[in-house]
C-alpha cells in the first residue's frame, strides 16, 4: 500500500467532519462529490442549500445531498456563532455588529463551527490567498498550546528508497514563516515530527539542517540552528532530533558516521528542518522537479485545529487528498 493509500485508508476508518467553504467552487464541489462517494470524510458545505445542489446536478454530481449543508443566513446557530465571535474578538476592537457581519464569511463560519466543536477541520485555498484562509484560522482557533507560529511541511515521496522512511521524507517549513528565529525553528521542527507521525505514519527522526555540521562551520545562522535543536529538545523531551547536521550527514550513513559519529539521526533522518522559509521552498521544489518526486502539501501545522490552504491552481485529486490528510490531522489533534 502506497503512502496516500495509507493516509486514504486511515481517514475511512475514523471520519472526521471537514468543512469546505467554498462550496460553488467546481475542483471543490467535485472533490466534496467523491468523498463523500468514497465515504472518506463527513463533508460540510458552506453556503445556500438550492444554489449547491443546483450547481452539483449542472456539474452530474450525485452525492452531494448526502453532505451536510450550512447556509451562515439563514442557520440557527449563526448568532451563537457571531457571539462567540465577539468574545473572542472584542479586546481588538470587534463589536457584536461587525461580528455579526463578519460571521456570514464562509471561512470564518467554518472555522467557528470548529471552535465550536461542531467540526473537526477545513480546507479552502482554491479560491481564497492563503492569508485569507491563515486569518479566521488564527483568530479563531487560534495556535495549538506552546506553538506561537504556523508553518508548512510537504511530504516527499521520493525514487530512492534509501533515504528517508522508505523514500518518504518531510520538509518544514516551506510555505508560512520567512526568516524563523531560534524559538520558531525549535516550533517548526516539534510541529513538522508531529505532522510525519500523524499524517505519513512514520516514526519522526528529526535532522536540523545548515551548512555545518556539528561546528564544522562559524556564523550565527550555524548558531540559530543549533540553539533551535536545544530548545525542541526541550519543548518535546522523547523526540529524536539532533543538528547542526548537513543535509548529506543527514541522509547518508557512511557519511553520517564519518561527520557526527555517535549521532542516532546522522544517516537516519526522515524529517528535514530548514533554517528559513527560502531553502525550504527552493528545496523541496528541487527535489520534486529534478528528483521526479511527488510532493504533497503544503500541509498546515501548528494551529490547534487543522486549517489548510490548497494551490489556487490545484486539481480535484490534490483536493481529495488534502480531506484525507486533515482527517488524519484531526484525528491526532484530539
Amino acid at each position: 500500500m502506497s503512502l496516500i493509500e495509507s493516509i486514504i485508508a486511515r481517514a475511512k476508518s475514523n471520519k472526521q467532519r471537514i468543512v469546505l467553504p467554498e462550496s460553488l467552487e467546481e475542483r471543490t464541489i467535485t472533490a466534496a462529490d467523491m468523498a463523500i462517494a468514497d465515504g472518506l470524510a463527513d463533508i460540510i458545505l458552506i453556503g445556500n442549500r438550492d444554489e449547491i445542489l443546483a450547481y452539483a446536478d449542472k456539474l452530474g454530481l450525485k452525492n452531494i445531498a448526502k453532505a451536510t449543508i450550512i447556509d451562515p443566513a439563514t442557520s440557527e446557530k449563526t448568532a451563537e456563532y457571531a457571539n462567540l465571535l465577539y468574545e473572542l474578538r472584542k479586546n481588538k476592537g470587534m463589536t457584536p455588529e461587525k461580528a455579526a457581519q463578519q460571521v456570514l464569511d464562509p471561512l470564518y463560519f467554518g472555522c467557528l463551527i470548529i471552535k465550536s466543536g461542531d467540526a473537526d477541520g477545513q480546507i479552502s485555498g482554491a479560491l481564497s490567498t492563503t492569508g485569507e484562509t491563515l486569518r479566521p484560522a488564527l483568530q479563531i482557533i487560534k495556535c495549538a498550546p506552546g506553538i506561537s507560529c504556523v508553518s508548512g511541511a510537504m511530504l516527499m515521496i521520493t525514487q530512492t528508497p534509501q533515504y528517508g522512511d522508505n523514500g518518504v521524507l518531510v520538509f518544514g517549513d516551506v510555505a508560512v514563516t520567512p526568516m524563523p528565529d531560534a524559538s520558531q525553528l525549535a516550533q517548526i521542527a516539534v510541529c513538522t515530527a508531529q505532522t510525519a507521525k500523524s499524517v505519513a505514519g512514520i516514526d519522526p527522526k528529526v535532522a536540523m539542517l545548515s551548512f555545518s555540521t556539528k561546528g564544522s562551520a562559524k556564523h550565527e545562522v550555524v548558531d540559530k540552528v543549533v540553539e533551535a535543536t536545544r530548545l525542541a529538545k526541550e519543548l518535546a523531551p522523547d523526540l529524536k532530533i539532533d543538528g547542526e547536521l548537513q543535509a548529506d550527514a543527514a541522509l547518508v550513513p557512511s557519511v553520517g558516521k564519518k561527520k557526527a559519529p555517535g549521532s542516532e539521526i546522522a544517516g537516519e533522518a526522515n524529517v528535514l528542518v530548514v533554517p528559513c522559509l527560502e531553502v525550504g521552498n527552493i528545496a523541496y521544489k528541487l527535489v520534486q522537479r529534478l528528483g521526479n518526486a511527488d510532493a504533497i502539501g503544503p500541509i498546515l501545522q501548528g494551529i490547534a485545529r487543522p486549517v489548510n490552504d490548497l494551490s489556487r491552481g490545484c486539481s480535484v485529486d490534490d483536493i481529495y487528498k488534502m480531506v484525507a490528510i486533515t482527517a488524519c490531522q484531526a484525528m491526532d489533534a484530539k
